[in-house]
């Protein structure tokens, strides 16, 4: 793997990317049907809520045309639903279905317990710090 600058930027970007290719990784090794990181980012949008395809791409700061493909295959998996919206032809809206909603919840229990081993890494005080100044306004 490449060495990244030790600066904030980089630093923050090189652990976004092990830790999302651990987290798809450990997924995809032990479940049937591979989910994309795009893809669990629009079934996280979609998570209690029904927002119309637009809005998903807006969210995503992605162009429509990937937004369509991502939920397009995520509709074929069984993941979620596209519906009409009522009195307009055009948009439609997203629901997870009970199974795409039975994954997402697996995947964040997943993503606790890559939190777990983090905290056993560097300390459960570290993480709670951390999580904190993510959290704040500073850019």
């Amino acid at each position: 793997m490449e060495k990244y600058e030790d600066n904030l930027i980089d630093l923050l970007y090189e652990k976004q990317n092990m830790l999302k290719k651990q987290k798809e990784d450990q997924w995809n090794h032990n479940n049937s049907i591979p989910v994309t990181n795009t893809e669990w980012c629009i079934l996280s949008l979609v998570y209690g809520k029904q927002p119309t395809i637009p809005e998903v791409a807006q969210q995503l700061g992605i162009s429509r045309q990937a937004t369509h493909k991502s939920i397009k295959t995520l509709d074929s998996k069984g993941f979620i639903s596209i519906c009409r919206v009522e009195n307009n032809k055009r948009n439609k809206y997203l629901n997870l279905t009970s199974f795409g909603e039975a994954c997402y919840l697996k995947n964040q229990q997943l993503k606790e317990e890559i939190e777990k081993e983090i905290g056993q890494n560097i300390g459960d005080e570290n993480i709670t710090l951390l999580k904190e100044l993510l959290k704040r306004n500073w850019i």
